[in-house]
């Protein structure tokens, strides 16, 4: 593997590798943390000469393996039964949680605002017209909008999406 082949490789699995740290750490930066030392170690044993068939599945168990040391070092409880192993429906999970975040994240801003205020935090449209001291019928317009780029972003060739934080 070539460092151009790795960087694309890093590039591609970033986002989605920590989702899944994401889930098992409870801490965004931790899960950050977590990944970024799995593709540290991952590119020290391809540096010294170790051949990775399948990337994927090897970075995922990386980024697994991580999260347990992380949480042991931690001295929390960890029950390793508990966490799941990784498996197919793991990374597709894990895919379609990175790709629901950047299309949140390529919404206009008040658009992205008044979306993850109504799904994320479960307010009504009422209470965030109130909060953000627009119409409430401005909140419908900019959640119907929110949805419709959303599925635009979400839908080609895909199945039908479901918001993991509703």
């Amino acid at each position: 593997m070539t460092a151009k082949e790795f960087e694309i490789e890093f590039r591609r699995l970033y986002l989605p590798l920590g989702m899944y740290a994401l889930r098992i750490v409870g801490d965004s930066g931790d899960a950050e943390d977590v990944v970024e030392d799995a593709f540290l170690k991952t590119w020290q044993r391809v540096e010294a000469g170790l051949e990775i068939d399948n990337f994927r599945p090897f970075i995922y168990r990386a980024v697994h393996n991580e999260c347990i040391s992380f949480l042991r070092a931690k001295k929390e409880t960890v029950e390793i039964d508990a966490i799941a192993e990784i498996g197919d429906e793991e990374i597709d999970t894990s895919i379609r949680d990175a790709r629901i975040w950047q299309a949140v994240d390529r919404l206009p801003d008040k658009c992205r605002e008044i979306f993850l205020m109504s799904k994320r935090d479960g307010m009504t449209n009422e209470e965030i017209a109130d909060e953000l001291g627009l119409s409430v019928k401005t909140v419908k317009n900019q959640l119907t909008k929110a949805f419709s780029r959303m599925r635009e972003a979400l839908s080609p060739g895909h199945k039908p999406f479901f918001l993991p934080f509703l």
